[in-house]
């Protein structure tokens, strides 16, 4: 292994492979190798990196070996990196500090333990391909949908009851892989992705089985009547409610989780009134696949449920 280090520091090499070498350390003369670009690690015993190897530039790691538990605190050093793979190791969570691999394209951690993802992973713009199957999530932060350049996800056999709302801002979103989780529906917007491929099996999606409806009188609370008053002003960018409500950075935040009728357009606050509509991967996603897959929408009222000519369908509860 020694060797393998001085000949590739003497031959000022951009690559440096210590694959299956049963190392327990990571050599501190790597850190010599200026010109290192790529740098396998996989399959050995490595705990941890030394901080010398932090200050490498231009490095990619592959860490697919059975003994990491957590990825190191110290990962901003590699600020340069581009390919990130922790494969079939231990790890249960991944720091927040995982912000600074600010030029991170590509990010395995397939087969290990985690249990949630930081929401500092939002920081990594310029993502395309996240691979997270086999772990223990069963939730995704809504800052994913910061990674705009994300072209495939992967988060199969996991334990996802749903993904986040707003997964529409992910315009280049090609491939999704959630099979094996226990998603009932998939979120707002879903089918208006650029999708190419989607592997969904193995959910507990909601069926379109007909049951009786049963409506509750619609009264709503004061504060669900005056934010749809403030939200509706506020789209008129001359209105008096839209210039001052920077000023109120509570109130506007608050408002953030408001969203649009999908039949009237019209805004709502609080969402109360749970439906789907089903669509056809072939037909409405111009895709190979012949699934029909559950799409969540939201409805401001049973006025607009019940007008006729739309295929939303009410979600019961049991």
């Amino acid at each position: 292994m020694a060797e393998s280090v001085v000949r590739a520091l003497y031959a000022k090499a951009t690559s440096l492979n210590l694959s299956s070498k049963k190392i327990k350390d990571v050599p501190t003369s790597v850190s010599a190798i200026r010109n290192l670009s790529v740098l396998l690690l996989n399959n050995n015993a490595i705990t941890a990196l030394p901080a010398e190897l932090l200050c490498l530039r231009q490095v990619s790691l592959r860490f697919p070996g059975k003994h990491w538990k957590c990825l190191t605190r110290h990962a901003g050093g590699l600020r340069n990196l581009v390919v990130l793979n922790l494969n079939h190791n231990l790890i249960q969570r991944l720091p927040p500090e995982i912000k600074s691999l600010r030029n991170l394209q590509h990010l395995s951690v397939l087969d290990n333990k985690l249990e949630e993802v930081p929401a500092e992973l939002g920081h990594l713009t310029k993502l395309s391909e996240i691979n997270l199957t086999s772990n223990k999530l069963s939730w995704l932060p809504q800052q994913l949908y910061q990674c705009k350049d994300l072209t495939k996800l992967h988060v199969a056999r996991n334990n996802l009851t749903s993904l986040p709302e707003g997964i529409r801002a992910l315009a280049k979103l090609q491939v999704v892989d959630v099979a094996g989780n226990k998603l009932t529906m998939f979120p707002v917007e879903f089918h208006l992705l650029p999708l190419k491929e989607l592997y969904c099996e193995g959910n507990r999606f909601v069926q379109c089985e007909p049951l009786p409806s049963v409506q509750d009188l619609e009264v709503l609370p004061l504060k669900e009547l005056a934010a749809r008053f403030v939200l509706l002003e506020d789209r008129n960018r001359s209105s008096l409610v839209h210039r001052m409500l920077p000023h109120y950075p509570c109130l506007t935040a608050l408002l953030a989780s408001g969203s649009s009728c999908v039949l009237c357009l019209g805004p709502f606050l609080i969402t109360w009134l749970e439906c789907v509509h089903f669509i056809s991967l072939r037909k409405d996603m111009k895709m190979r696949s012949s699934l029909t897959i559950p799409v969540r929408a939201l409805l401001c009222s049973y006025k607009c449920f019940n007008t006729d000519g739309h295929s939303f369908y009410g979600v019961a509860t049991r």
